[in-house]
């Protein structure tokens, strides 16, 4: 195992420290946030945040959605301060569907019933899988840049046959955290999702990417992810999508959500905006904007 971040330290000034708490669910021992409803029957919704981050990149967006929902996030597992599974980077619960398991476990021990779930690239295809496995009565899917497809170009590169072998080496995330505690480094690994995000973003995206434990998580996700078999059963989602795609995003390509909508269109609502001059990580970019496109969006999918 290699060493993960410690809470007492490395998490002292976390975004949203005070409504953290770490529970024990599915075997893993995890790091969550939760916001309390800002009036009875509000809805509730789950932020799932993409591979290499954590709670951290919902921060500014939080205070925009906790004017209408109840609120969860979480770090997946293996990232930030959720505990890395037992089996290690090839453990199944670091698959799409292990994951989308352990999260639907965690949801129950919590009594958190979320009626919309909110997923950044691959957390969007963890909340797919929640809607076709979960048995959650979910009633909206939101999907921010959402990798629901298998991926070409340079994300694409990452998780090719090679990257996964790669990925599980001895040693790997060691190297890699070495190189991600140049903040160069970091900058110009965020610069290439057509993001620019601001120094306190670039801050938590340092501390955890210089941190073998997290990167041993992320590669793990990687190592372990099948986007082949969520294709071909994504047009078995029950529950209206909306998705938001940022133009400038070079991670996942926003023609990609277009493909989706081509797929989803007459089996469920689904619906496509676009976010002009946003990257990768536009919810960072543009909190309020993203914020108040989710609301309207939850408000449309619940008009008779």
């Amino acid at each position: 195992m290699y060493p993960r971040l410690h809470w007492d330290s490395d998490g002292r000034d976390w975004p949203w420290r005070e409504h953290s708490r770490f529970v024990d669910a599915h075997g893993l021992r995890w790091h969550v946030q939760r916001f309390a409803a800002p009036a009875d029957a509000a809805p509730r919704a789950l932020l799932l945040h993409g591979t290499g981050a954590s709670t951290h990149s919902w921060r500014d967006v939080i205070p925009w959605l906790q004017r209408d929902f109840e609120l969860l996030s979480l770090d997946l597992p293996g990232h930030a301060f959720t505990s890395m599974p037992v089996q290690g980077m090839a453990s199944l619960q670091l698959s799409l569907p292990g994951m989308a398991d352990a999260v639907a476990q965690l949801l129950r021990e919590l009594d958190f019933i979320p009626d919309l779930v909110i997923g950044h690239s691959a957390g969007a295809a963890v909340g797919a899988r929640l809607c076709l496995s979960s048995g959650l009565p979910l009633r909206l899917l939101v999907s921010l840049n959402g990798a629901l497809l298998p991926l070409g170009g340079l994300a694409g590169a990452w998780f090719s046959p090679i990257a996964r072998l790669m990925a599980l080496a001895p040693g790997v995330p060691r190297l890699f955290a070495w190189r991600a505690s140049d903040p160069k480094i970091v900058r110009r690994l965020i610069d290439s999702t057509g993001s620019r995000i601001d120094d306190d973003g670039l801050r938590w995206y340092l501390r955890l990417a210089s941190n073998p434990g997290h990167a041993a998580g992320a590669l793990g996700m990687m190592a372990n992810w099948d986007l082949y078999a969520l294709r071909d059963q994504l047009a078995q989602v029950r529950c209206p999508v909306s998705l938001i795609a940022g133009s400038n995003d070079l991670t996942v390509p926003p023609g990609e959500s277009d493909k989706v909508q081509a797929m989803l269109s007459g089996r469920v609502p689904c619906d496509l905006t676009r976010l002009q001059g946003l990257g990768h990580l536009a919810h960072e970019e543009q909190p309020e904007a993203v914020a108040a496109l989710i609301t309207a969006r939850w408000l449309s999918a619940r008009a008779p």
